[in-house]
Protein backbone atom coordinates (compact mmCIF):
# COMPACT_ATOMS: atom_id res chain seq x y z
CA UNK A 1 0.00 0.00 0.00
CA UNK A 2 1.14 3.72 -0.51
CA UNK A 3 0.30 5.60 2.06
CA UNK A 4 0.76 9.63 0.71
CA UNK A 5 3.61 8.23 -1.75
CA UNK A 6 5.47 6.72 0.70
CA UNK A 7 5.88 3.05 0.19
CA UNK A 8 4.31 0.21 2.24
CA UNK A 9 6.25 -0.70 5.69
CA UNK A 10 5.59 -3.96 5.78
CA UNK A 11 9.02 -5.17 4.35
CA UNK A 12 11.00 -2.48 6.65
CA UNK A 13 9.00 -3.50 9.53
CA UNK A 14 9.81 -7.44 8.72
CA UNK A 15 13.24 -6.06 8.87
CA UNK A 16 13.49 -4.70 11.78
CA UNK A 17 12.19 -7.16 13.74
CA UNK A 18 14.75 -9.56 12.58
CA UNK A 19 17.39 -7.35 12.77
CA UNK A 20 15.95 -7.04 16.22
CA UNK A 21 16.03 -10.58 16.79
CA UNK A 22 19.40 -11.01 15.86
CA UNK A 23 20.68 -8.27 18.15
CA UNK A 24 18.55 -9.83 21.61
CA UNK A 25 20.38 -13.16 20.94
CA UNK A 26 22.68 -13.99 23.62
CA UNK A 27 25.69 -14.97 21.06
CA UNK A 28 25.02 -11.47 19.51
CA UNK A 29 28.44 -9.82 20.59
CA UNK A 30 30.48 -12.23 19.38
CA UNK A 31 29.66 -12.03 15.90
CA UNK A 32 32.20 -10.58 14.07
CA UNK A 33 29.32 -8.46 11.91
CA UNK A 34 27.52 -6.55 14.92
CA UNK A 35 28.59 -3.57 13.86
CA UNK A 36 26.75 -3.77 10.41
CA UNK A 37 23.87 -5.50 12.31
CA UNK A 38 23.53 -2.39 14.74
CA UNK A 39 24.12 0.34 11.96
CA UNK A 40 21.49 -1.10 9.96
CA UNK A 41 18.95 -1.87 12.75
CA UNK A 42 19.16 1.81 13.80
CA UNK A 43 19.22 3.27 10.56
CA UNK A 44 15.89 1.54 9.21
CA UNK A 45 14.19 1.73 12.90
CA UNK A 46 14.90 5.60 12.33
CA UNK A 47 13.42 5.88 8.81
CA UNK A 48 10.55 3.16 9.95
CA UNK A 49 9.34 5.57 12.67
CA UNK A 50 9.72 8.82 10.95
CA UNK A 51 7.54 7.17 8.05
CA UNK A 52 5.11 5.93 10.90
CA UNK A 53 4.68 9.37 12.40
CA UNK A 54 3.87 10.59 9.58
CA UNK A 55 1.53 8.39 8.33
CA UNK A 56 -0.21 8.61 11.87
CA UNK A 57 -0.17 12.71 11.48
CA UNK A 58 -2.14 11.99 7.93
CA UNK A 59 -4.58 9.36 9.09
CA UNK A 60 -5.38 11.95 12.40
CA UNK A 61 -5.74 15.08 9.87
CA UNK A 62 -8.14 12.58 7.90
CA UNK A 63 -10.49 11.76 10.89
CA UNK A 64 -10.74 15.38 11.79
CA UNK A 65 -11.56 16.30 8.54
CA UNK A 66 -14.36 13.96 8.74
CA UNK A 67 -15.65 16.16 11.69
CA UNK A 68 -17.04 19.31 12.31
CA UNK A 69 -14.72 21.61 12.67
CA UNK A 70 -14.09 25.83 12.88
CA UNK A 71 -12.21 27.66 10.43
CA UNK A 72 -8.96 28.43 12.81
CA UNK A 73 -9.22 24.06 13.07
CA UNK A 74 -8.86 23.82 9.53
CA UNK A 75 -6.11 26.69 9.70
CA UNK A 76 -4.18 24.51 12.11
CA UNK A 77 -5.02 21.28 9.39
CA UNK A 78 -3.51 23.83 6.36
CA UNK A 79 -0.20 24.40 8.21
CA UNK A 80 0.49 20.51 9.27
CA UNK A 81 -0.01 19.42 5.37
CA UNK A 82 2.21 21.71 4.41
CA UNK A 83 4.96 20.17 6.82
CA UNK A 84 3.55 16.57 6.32
CA UNK A 85 4.28 17.20 2.62
CA UNK A 86 7.47 18.13 2.89
CA UNK A 87 8.45 15.36 5.31
CA UNK A 88 7.19 12.60 2.85
CA UNK A 89 9.04 14.00 0.30
CA UNK A 90 12.25 14.14 2.07
CA UNK A 91 11.23 10.48 2.89
CA UNK A 92 10.32 9.23 -0.99
CA UNK A 93 14.09 10.64 -1.29
CA UNK A 94 15.31 8.97 1.51
CA UNK A 95 14.02 5.41 0.53
CA UNK A 96 15.79 5.40 -2.67
CA UNK A 97 19.39 6.18 -0.59
CA UNK A 98 20.08 2.61 -0.44
CA UNK A 99 23.41 2.45 -1.48
CA UNK A 100 26.38 1.06 0.36
CA UNK A 101 28.16 4.56 1.24
CA UNK A 102 24.85 6.92 0.95
CA UNK A 103 24.40 7.63 4.63
CA UNK A 104 28.42 8.10 4.81
CA UNK A 105 29.88 11.67 5.35
CA UNK A 106 31.86 12.20 1.90
CA UNK A 107 34.36 14.63 0.38
CA UNK A 108 33.36 17.23 -2.17
CA UNK A 109 36.03 18.64 -4.22
CA UNK A 110 35.55 21.93 -7.13
CA UNK A 111 38.21 22.26 -9.31
CA UNK A 112 38.08 25.68 -11.97
CA UNK A 113 38.52 24.31 -15.54
CA UNK A 114 38.99 26.42 -18.92
CA UNK A 115 38.11 29.43 -18.63
CA UNK A 116 40.69 31.39 -16.96
CA UNK A 117 40.04 33.89 -14.37
CA UNK A 118 36.26 33.56 -14.85
CA UNK A 119 36.91 29.70 -13.91
CA UNK A 120 37.99 30.62 -10.70
CA UNK A 121 35.00 33.27 -10.21
CA UNK A 122 32.67 30.28 -11.21
CA UNK A 123 34.38 27.96 -9.07
CA UNK A 124 34.18 30.18 -5.95
CA UNK A 125 30.76 30.78 -7.46
CA UNK A 126 30.09 26.68 -6.83
CA UNK A 127 31.39 26.43 -3.26
CA UNK A 128 29.29 29.75 -2.20
CA UNK A 129 26.37 27.29 -2.90
CA UNK A 130 26.99 24.44 -1.62
CA UNK A 131 28.14 26.28 1.69
CA UNK A 132 25.40 27.82 1.88
CA UNK A 133 23.04 24.64 0.90
CA UNK A 134 24.78 23.11 3.62
CA UNK A 135 23.63 25.76 6.73
CA UNK A 136 20.48 26.30 5.46
CA UNK A 137 19.99 22.02 6.02
CA UNK A 138 22.27 21.07 8.95
CA UNK A 139 25.65 20.00 7.71
CA UNK A 140 28.55 20.71 9.07
CA UNK A 141 31.67 21.29 6.46
CA UNK A 142 35.14 21.98 6.88
CA UNK A 143 37.35 22.86 4.76
CA UNK A 144 40.66 20.53 3.68
CA UNK A 145 42.17 22.73 1.45
CA UNK A 146 42.19 25.62 -0.82
CA UNK A 147 44.15 26.50 -4.10
CA UNK A 148 43.22 30.45 -5.16
CA UNK A 149 42.89 31.71 -8.40
CA UNK A 150 45.99 34.51 -9.79
CA UNK A 151 43.29 37.21 -9.40
CA UNK A 152 40.31 36.72 -8.60
CA UNK A 153 38.08 33.21 -6.63
CA UNK A 154 39.87 29.51 -6.48
CA UNK A 155 41.51 27.05 -8.38
CA UNK A 156 40.21 24.07 -6.65
CA UNK A 157 38.71 23.80 -2.91
CA UNK A 158 38.04 20.45 -1.27
CA UNK A 159 36.04 20.36 1.80
CA UNK A 160 34.77 17.03 4.25
CA UNK A 161 30.86 17.77 4.64
CA UNK A 162 28.94 15.62 7.34
CA UNK A 163 25.34 14.99 8.10
CA UNK A 164 22.98 12.50 6.92
CA UNK A 165 22.75 11.23 3.57
CA UNK A 166 25.65 13.66 2.83
CA UNK A 167 27.11 11.26 0.09
CA UNK A 168 23.93 9.92 -1.07
CA UNK A 169 22.42 13.55 -1.69
CA UNK A 170 25.53 15.06 -2.77
CA UNK A 171 26.80 12.02 -5.15
CA UNK A 172 25.21 12.81 -7.81
CA UNK A 173 26.53 16.41 -7.89
CA UNK A 174 29.80 14.72 -9.70
CA UNK A 175 30.22 16.20 -13.51
CA UNK A 176 31.49 18.87 -15.07
CA UNK A 177 29.11 22.33 -14.41
CA UNK A 178 28.97 25.18 -17.04
CA UNK A 179 28.35 29.14 -16.60
CA UNK A 180 27.59 31.08 -19.67
CA UNK A 181 27.07 35.24 -17.91
CA UNK A 182 28.20 38.20 -19.46
CA UNK A 183 31.94 38.81 -17.60
CA UNK A 184 31.95 41.50 -15.01
CA UNK A 185 35.50 41.19 -16.13
CA UNK A 186 35.31 41.82 -19.66
CA UNK A 187 35.00 45.73 -20.39
CA UNK A 188 33.50 45.08 -23.21
CA UNK A 189 30.64 42.91 -21.69
CA UNK A 190 31.16 40.00 -23.74
CA UNK A 191 29.02 36.54 -22.93
CA UNK A 192 31.83 34.45 -21.65
CA UNK A 193 31.51 30.45 -21.37
CA UNK A 194 33.06 28.92 -17.71
CA UNK A 195 33.21 25.56 -16.36
CA UNK A 196 33.98 23.63 -13.03
CA UNK A 197 34.30 20.15 -12.00
CA UNK A 198 32.70 18.71 -8.84
CA UNK A 199 33.76 15.48 -7.66
CA UNK A 200 32.49 13.84 -4.46
CA UNK A 201 34.05 10.72 -2.62
CA UNK A 202 32.22 9.00 0.11
CA UNK A 203 34.18 9.47 4.00
CA UNK A 204 34.87 5.20 4.37
CA UNK A 205 36.40 4.09 7.80
CA UNK A 206 39.94 5.21 8.42
CA UNK A 207 40.66 1.42 9.68
CA UNK A 208 40.41 0.32 5.73
CA UNK A 209 42.81 -2.24 4.95
CA UNK A 210 44.37 0.23 1.94
CA UNK A 211 48.51 -0.78 1.66
CA UNK A 212 50.41 2.04 0.40
CA UNK A 213 53.99 1.64 -0.28
CA UNK A 214 56.16 4.73 0.19
CA UNK A 215 57.82 4.24 -2.92
CA UNK A 216 54.40 4.90 -4.50
CA UNK A 217 53.56 8.29 -3.15
CA UNK A 218 55.45 11.49 -3.46
CA UNK A 219 55.02 13.94 -0.55
CA UNK A 220 55.64 18.14 -0.73
CA UNK A 221 55.47 20.71 2.07
CA UNK A 222 54.99 24.09 0.89
CA UNK A 223 53.35 27.16 2.49
CA UNK A 224 50.06 27.33 3.42
CA UNK A 225 47.75 29.78 0.96
CA UNK A 226 44.24 31.21 1.40
CA UNK A 227 42.27 32.14 4.73
CA UNK A 228 43.47 30.87 8.01
CA UNK A 229 44.97 31.92 11.41
CA UNK A 230 48.63 33.36 11.50
CA UNK A 231 50.45 29.93 12.43
CA UNK A 232 48.84 28.16 8.88
CA UNK A 233 50.06 31.02 6.77
CA UNK A 234 53.35 31.25 7.79
CA UNK A 235 54.62 27.80 8.13
CA UNK A 236 55.36 25.16 6.16
CA UNK A 237 52.70 22.98 7.24
CA UNK A 238 50.59 22.43 4.00
CA UNK A 239 50.73 18.96 2.57
CA UNK A 240 50.43 17.55 -1.29
CA UNK A 241 50.72 13.83 -1.54
CA UNK A 242 51.05 12.22 -5.08
CA UNK A 243 50.10 8.54 -5.40
CA UNK A 244 52.33 7.72 -8.55
CA UNK A 245 50.46 4.65 -9.82
CA UNK A 246 47.00 6.15 -10.30
CA UNK A 247 47.99 10.24 -10.42
CA UNK A 248 45.79 11.01 -7.68
CA UNK A 249 46.74 14.10 -5.90
CA UNK A 250 45.30 15.17 -2.61
CA UNK A 251 46.55 18.35 -0.69
CA UNK A 252 45.44 19.67 3.08
CA UNK A 253 46.36 22.48 4.58
CA UNK A 254 43.59 23.41 7.22
CA UNK A 255 45.70 22.85 10.31
CA UNK A 256 49.13 24.38 11.81
CA UNK A 257 50.67 20.94 12.37
CA UNK A 258 52.15 19.38 9.19
CA UNK A 259 51.76 15.63 10.59
CA UNK A 260 48.14 16.77 11.05
CA UNK A 261 47.84 17.74 7.72
CA UNK A 262 50.12 14.78 6.88
CA UNK A 263 47.45 12.26 8.39
CA UNK A 264 44.41 13.70 7.05
CA UNK A 265 45.78 13.66 3.48
CA UNK A 266 46.90 10.10 3.99
CA UNK A 267 43.51 9.29 5.37
CA UNK A 268 41.72 11.18 1.77
CA UNK A 269 44.32 9.46 -0.09
CA UNK A 270 43.13 5.76 1.57
CA UNK A 271 39.54 6.77 0.86
CA UNK A 272 40.01 7.60 -2.73
CA UNK A 273 41.96 4.32 -3.53
CA UNK A 274 39.61 2.20 -1.30
CA UNK A 275 36.42 3.84 -3.95
CA UNK A 276 38.57 3.46 -7.05
CA UNK A 277 39.11 0.08 -6.24
CA UNK A 278 35.51 -0.82 -5.69
CA UNK A 279 34.25 1.46 -8.66
CA UNK A 280 36.90 -0.92 -10.80
CA UNK A 281 35.18 -3.74 -9.65
CA UNK A 282 31.66 -2.90 -10.65
CA UNK A 283 33.51 -1.21 -13.79
CA UNK A 284 31.78 1.55 -13.04
CA UNK A 285 34.56 4.26 -12.69
CA UNK A 286 33.50 7.83 -12.76
CA UNK A 287 36.52 9.76 -12.65
CA UNK A 288 37.50 10.00 -8.90
CA UNK A 289 40.60 11.67 -10.23
CA UNK A 290 40.92 15.04 -11.22
CA UNK A 291 42.40 14.24 -14.29
CA UNK A 292 40.01 11.72 -15.32
CA UNK A 293 37.61 13.99 -16.14
CA UNK A 294 37.70 16.86 -18.90
CA UNK A 295 36.75 20.22 -18.06
CA UNK A 296 35.19 21.95 -20.87
CA UNK A 297 33.38 21.96 -23.80
CA UNK A 298 31.77 18.19 -24.74
CA UNK A 299 30.93 17.29 -21.11
CA UNK A 300 28.38 18.67 -18.81
CA UNK A 301 26.65 17.51 -15.48
CA UNK A 302 24.35 21.19 -15.80
CA UNK A 303 24.32 24.63 -17.43
CA UNK A 304 23.89 27.46 -14.99
CA UNK A 305 22.83 30.48 -18.51
CA UNK A 306 22.20 33.55 -16.81
CA UNK A 307 22.56 35.63 -20.48
CA UNK A 308 20.66 36.01 -22.99
CA UNK A 309 18.09 34.10 -20.53
CA UNK A 310 17.70 32.56 -17.30
CA UNK A 311 18.18 28.51 -16.87
CA UNK A 312 19.36 26.08 -14.56
CA UNK A 313 19.43 22.70 -16.33
CA UNK A 314 20.58 19.18 -15.01
CA UNK A 315 21.45 17.01 -17.78
CA UNK A 316 21.05 13.73 -15.66
CA UNK A 317 17.61 14.30 -14.40
CA UNK A 318 16.12 16.95 -16.63
CA UNK A 319 15.53 19.45 -13.77
CA UNK A 320 15.12 22.96 -14.85
CA UNK A 321 14.17 26.85 -13.49
CA UNK A 322 14.16 29.67 -14.96
CA UNK A 323 15.47 31.36 -10.97
CA UNK A 324 19.28 31.34 -11.67
CA UNK A 325 19.60 33.23 -8.10
CA UNK A 326 17.61 31.11 -6.18
CA UNK A 327 19.88 28.02 -7.22
CA UNK A 328 23.38 30.07 -6.60
CA UNK A 329 21.95 31.12 -3.00
CA UNK A 330 21.96 27.34 -2.05
CA UNK A 331 18.21 26.45 -2.96
CA UNK A 332 19.26 23.09 -4.45
CA UNK A 333 17.42 21.13 -2.04
CA UNK A 334 13.94 20.44 -4.75
CA UNK A 335 17.35 19.79 -8.11
CA UNK A 336 19.24 17.21 -5.75
CA UNK A 337 15.88 15.49 -5.07
CA UNK A 338 15.25 14.70 -8.71
CA UNK A 339 18.82 13.50 -9.42
CA UNK A 340 18.06 11.13 -6.69
CA UNK A 341 15.12 9.85 -7.79
CA UNK A 342 16.09 10.00 -11.70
Amino acid sequence: MIYGGIPDLDSKINRCDELNKIINDTSFWNNPDKDKYLKEYNDLNNLVNDISSVKNKIVSNMELLDMDIDNDMLDVINEEYVDIKKNVERLRTETYLSGEYDKSDCFLEIHSGAGGTEACDWADMLLRMYTRYFSKNGYKYTELDRQPGEEVGIKSVMLEVNGKYAYGYLKGEMGVHRLVRISPFDANKRRHTSFASVLVTPKIDNNIDIEINDSDIRVDIYRSSGPGGQGVNTTDSAVRITHIPTGIVVTCQNERSQIRNRETAMNVLKNKLYYLELEKKNKEIKGIQGDMMTIGFGSGKRSYVMCPYTLVKDNDSGYETSDVDRVLDGEIGEMLEKNIRS
